[in-house]
């Protein structure tokens, strides 16, 4: 979801800030390895380990990806294409009936029971196979379970005349209310070789905003979780915005809330009833006085209980917030924990990991009796890149786990937080984010109580540790062959070339900005294009990592000194990189685009790789007149190493992604078709701008239909592998 909040006003210095004097950019061009090898994080590129004890130089050798298929062009038509030899098919879509009972989707927006139905705003997604027996098999291919994050809820297509004011209808938020959170359905493939979803499985499951969920880790029982739903903090009700994902090695999924924020309420006198420092600490996570909930989901008719939670006021009378829903707030922006195979089992939230707007969740390597490291980023304007590292050692045996939840305890409940800084030197550095770090314990902004208190506000712990603030951190994953670490850092238009007046200056790490000039005149300002950042460490518990930037977003007609760094070809182009992650079966790198940027040129798409390694590129100097930098570029792509995959319909953002082991069959979210519908004075919808997937033949209405999110799945018509 495209998020322009930028609520990070700490002094935080950008790198050019903190390079030390020995490498200032003139005299870094010209340093030689041993130099760099002084700054005592060795040479840029590196001869570290993988996961299995392989040297990196020995992996330097290994085969990447072969993309053989024809690239896609750019396109702004409602349809979804792909390439040649391809074809995709509509598996499920918003709406859907998931259980016996349940009616079909009608295309008038009067359907119930969503509870009950496939949930709304597809996101993450991951794929776990089942054998015949119904039981976890990682090689399955004909049969498995999706989980599929429901981010957000399309109100003018899902009421038969788009949203009603506020006071809202009960009956209307109730339906929103449970169009969000996770879906778990079954798959098969079924007599032709496609997959279909099973209707009624008893593995199906929908999570929503209001089922019941444990709090887990150091904040269970935290005196800020305290609310009149928990008065002991121990849990909350529901699973909010959930956005990016990632599959643990023990095979649950994790679901990452990231604007979760904005659906509290807070009243306009609110302030007034707070210290100064919860005060500071809503305000950092956006919520100021007088901020409304998203959807007005507080405002419903009746003030019952489960639409009240939306107003995180202080409206009792109790000193701990026992008697209201002060601290409902804290209950969300977490990594949770979904066992996906058992339906009845408690969902958990793992809060050692921090709470700020969590996307993807990406485990390092897992190495026998070494710790596993999750490296996450928080998406919004000027915040970070977070990496948790367990206490617990990797036991191979916890893979084929019996009691899934109980592995995660093990490995998710306890260990550090850190922020990334990054040097100019194409170097960085892991900040500690609790008190045993001077800076956090010591900070003046915001006083933290506990441990506990720092991983509530991981942003303001990230703040004291002087972090870098980095241009909206989306999605993360790591190299299955190497270990590398890539994270997209999706756009950022409040970047600007030089610091002041809390504007955020360009560093290495952040390097461009710049303006963009539509086609119908319209001026983008900032990082417009987006970039891919690649880091590299020696061990999971490394302190200290290396980095460069795998990818720049740009078009490919854009000036290549200051914009089109990657030297993308028209096959290559691309707009705002959101998902990313390497497929199962191909190993190749998916990189999916949630863009406004380059809308007149394209709807979002889908780009397949075929990475290099950390250190493949060079360093440059970028010089914007007044203002140079210097930055580390990956290897430009020739054109077998990044075509472009798909492009989506009208309006949407591609999302999730998973293949079936054998690489065989893709399986893509698309979010929020139809998007840009106007409404009228009342807020009913004036027309669609986009009728997909109706108009794909998928469900009722055809050509005319509202439009819907949906999965698809792709498959090569000789029956091969996906991009080969």
């Amino acid at each position: 979801m495209h998020y322009e909040e930028d609520s990070n006003d700490s002094d935080n210095p950008t790198i050019d800030d903190v390079v030390n004097a020995r490498l200032r950019r003139r005299q870094f061009l010209m340093a030689s390895a041993g130099a760099i090898a002084a700054a005592g994080l060795g040479p840029l590129p590196f001869a570290g380990c993988a996961a299995d004890g392989t040297r990196r130089s020995e992996l330097d050798s290994v085969g990447v990806p072969a993309l053989e298929f024809e690239p896609v062009s750019k396109s702004v038509a409602d349809a979804l294409v792909v390439p040649p030899g391809y074809t995709a098919r509509v598996l499920i879509a918003v709406g859907d009936p998931l259980f016996a009972g349940v009616g079909s989707y009608r295309d008038d927006g009067d359907n119930s029971d969503y509870d009950r139905r496939c949930g709304d705003w597809h996101d993450g997604m991951e794929y776990f196979g089942l054998s015949a027996n119904g039981r976890p098999a990682s090689s399955a291919g004909d049969r498995a379970l999706l989980a599929i994050n429901n981010e957000w809820v399309s109100q003018e297509f899902l009421h038969p005349d788009g949203a009603s004011a506020a006071p809202r209808p009960a009956s209307e938020v109730d339906t929103e209310i449970a169009a969000m959170g996770v879906t778990v359905v079954e798959i098969s493939k079924d007599e032709q070789g496609h997959f279909a979803y099973v209707q009624d499985s008893p593995f199906n499951r929908r999570i929503t905003t209001l089922t019941p969920v444990e709090l887990a880790g150091p904040l269970r029982g935290h005196p800020k979780l305290r609310t009149l739903f928990s008065p002991d903090g121990v849990q909350t009700r529901g699973t909010v915005n959930n956005c990016g994902t990632g599959k643990t090695p023990w095979g649950t999924l994790l679901t990452g809330e990231e604007n979760w924020a904005e659906f509290f309420a807070r009243d306009a006198e609110d302030s007034d009833r707070r210290t100064e420092s919860e005060n500071y600490a809503l305000a950092r996570y956006g919520r100021r006085p007088g901020s409304s909930q998203t959807y007005q989901w507080d405002s419903a008719a009746g003030n019952a209980d489960r639409h009240r939670r939306w107003n995180t006021s202080v409206t009792g009378d109790s000193s701990d917030g026992s008697d209201d829903y002060r601290h409902e707030i804290n209950g969300q922006g977490y990594m949770t924990e979904i066992d996906p195979y058992d339906p009845d089992s408690t969902v958990r939230k793992r809060t050692a990991l921090g709470r700020f707007a969590h996307e993807g969740a990406a485990f390092s390597l897992p190495r026998s009796g070494e710790p596993l490291a999750v490296y996450m980023g928080d998406d919004a304007q000027g915040e970070y890149i977070f990496k948790f590292v367990s206490d617990a050692h990797w036991d191979p045996a916890d893979a084929e786990a019996g009691n899934r939840m109980a592995t995660g305890a093990k490995y998710l409940d306890s260990g550090r937080l850190y922020a990334a800084r990054f040097s100019e030197d194409g170097t960085g550095e892991w900040l500690l984010l609790n008190l045993d770090n001077p800076a956090v314990a010591g900070y003046d902004r915001y006083p933290f109580a506990d441990d506990g208190d720092a991983l509530l506000h991981a942003r303001i712990a990230a703040d004291a540790a002087g972090a870098t603030r980095m241009d909206r951190p989306e999605w993360s994953t790591v190299n299955p062959v190497n270990g590398d670490v890539y994270i997209t850092l999706t756009n950022n238009s409040g970047r600007r070339l030089s610091d002041g007046d809390g504007v955020l200056g360009v560093d290495s790490a952040n390097p461009r900005a710049y303006e963009d000039r539509r086609q119908d005149s319209t001026v983008q300002r900032g990082n417009v294009n987006g970039h891919i950042l690649r880091m590299a460490e020696d061990g999971a518990d490394a302190t200290g990592f290396r980095w460069d930037i795998y990818l720049f977003g740009a078009e490919s007609d854009a000036d290549a000194s200051l914009i089109n760094l990657s030297d993308l070809t028209a096959d290559q182009d691309f707009s705002s990189p959101d998902g990313i992650g390497f497929g199962s079966g191909t190993d190749i790198c998916w990189i999916r685009t949630d863009d406004a940027a380059m809308t007149d040129r394209s709807n979002a798409m889908v780009l397949a790789a075929a990475p290099g390694r950390l250190g493949d590129g060079e360093s440059l100097e970028l010089d914007h007149g007044e203002t140079q930098v210097v930055t580390h570029l990956g290897a430009r792509p020739q054109a077998n190493e990044l075509k472009r995959f798909l492009v989506g319909p009208v309006d949407q953002e591609i999302t999730g992604l998973a293949e079936t082991p054998d690489g065989r069959v893709l399986f893509v979210n698309f979010q929020h078709p139809g998007s840009g519908t106007p409404a009228d004075s009342a807020g009913r919808p004036e027309r669609y701008t986009s009728h997909w997937p109706g108009n794909m033949g998928y469900g009722p209405g055809g050509d005319l239909a509202r439009p819907r999110s949906a999965t698809v799945m792709i498959t090569r018509d000789d029956g091969g592998k996906i991009g080969g």
